[in-house]
């Protein structure tokens, strides 16, 4: 599963769901503009570019 796949299987989780993501992926994601959002290449580009928490 990629980083696109994760982000929006998280986003689209129900309110009850357990389902978390790394805070930073959410961020970088969140940092795209809403359009760019919605494009797999353009998300994994950029989570490929976020910091990395265990590093």
């Amino acid at each position: 599963m990629d980083a696109f796949d994760r982000f929006w299987q998280w986003a689209n989780k129900p309110p009850e769901s357990p389902l978390t993501i790394p805070a930073e992926l959410r961020q970088t994601v969140m940092e795209l503009a809403p359009e760019d959002r919605g494009d797999r290449t353009t998300v994994n580009r950029a989570a490929a570019r976020a910091p990395d928490p265990e590093r």
